[in-house]
Parts: C-alpha cells; structure tokens; sequence
C-alpha cells in the first residue's frame, strides 16, 4: 500500500497580483516541475504551523498565514499526497531559493504557461477560475 504524504504549499501573492511559483530542482523527486513552496507536516503540527515552517527553511523569509485554499490528494506511482495548498502573505523578508532551482512571480493569467507538478494543477486552475470570477 502505498504511503499517504500530507504536504502543505504557500500560494504567496504580491502586491502586484503576482503569485510566486518555485521550479523544483533536478535533485527532487518530480525533477523540473513548478510548484507553490512548501513541504511536510510533521506529526503533531498543523498545517499553519508546518507551512510558516517550511517557507521559513525553503524561503529563508516570514510569511502571515491567509486560509486554506485548496485541498487535494493525488496518487503518483510511488507515493499519493495530500496537497493543501494556503494564501499567504510575506511578512518579513525576501524570499531566496534554497532547495529549488529559482523562483519566478507571475500574474495569475500566465499561470498555465509553466509545466506544474501534477498535484499542484487543481490549485492552479482554481486561482486561474477566481480570477474570472473576480472580474464577472
């Protein structure tokens, strides 16, 4: 049976409307995907917590914790992970790769031009279908 991974992800969005996106490095497992940073729960810890944690480690900054946007779990071949993915917001600090190979900040539009890790697809589309529901 394969091992249920719970991972949080920080949909960070600037004050140009722009989202930080993070390309995994080729070291990672799924090599070469975007993603929204973030990174294990550990047992006993809430996802606010571990995600305050892990952009603290990854990102080398201090975010404010918004809500829970998106929650989804998604079977790769060897592993499944449930992804939730949370707005955040940077409050101290800028962010710095560590772990991953760079960073780019993109309007919500051109979210779709980059190859995504399959579980952070439903995230993306929500953001892109908010965005039209922001405008109607």
């Amino acid at each position: 049976m394969k091992k249920v991974v719970k991972v949080v992800a920080a949909i960070i969005e600037n004050d140009q409307n722009e989202i930080l996106c993070a390309l995994r490095s080729p070291e990672m497992s799924i090599p070469n995907m975007w993603e929204f940073p973030g990174g294990k729960v550990e047992k006993d810890e809430d996802i606010y917590e571990a995600l305050i944690r892990e952009i603290d480690e990854e990102l080398s900054c201090k975010i404010e914790t918004i809500d829970l946007f998106n929650d989804h779990t998604h079977e790769y071949e060897t592993f499944i992970i449930n992804l939730l993915s949370i707005k955040c917001k940077i409050k101290e600090g800028t962010p710095i790769p560590t772990e991953h190979s760079t960073f780019i900040w993109l309007k919500r539009e051109n979210l779709a031009s980059l190859k995504w890790a399959p579980a952070d697809i439903p995230a993306v589309e929500q953001l892109l279908t908010e965005k039209i529901s922001l405008l109607n």
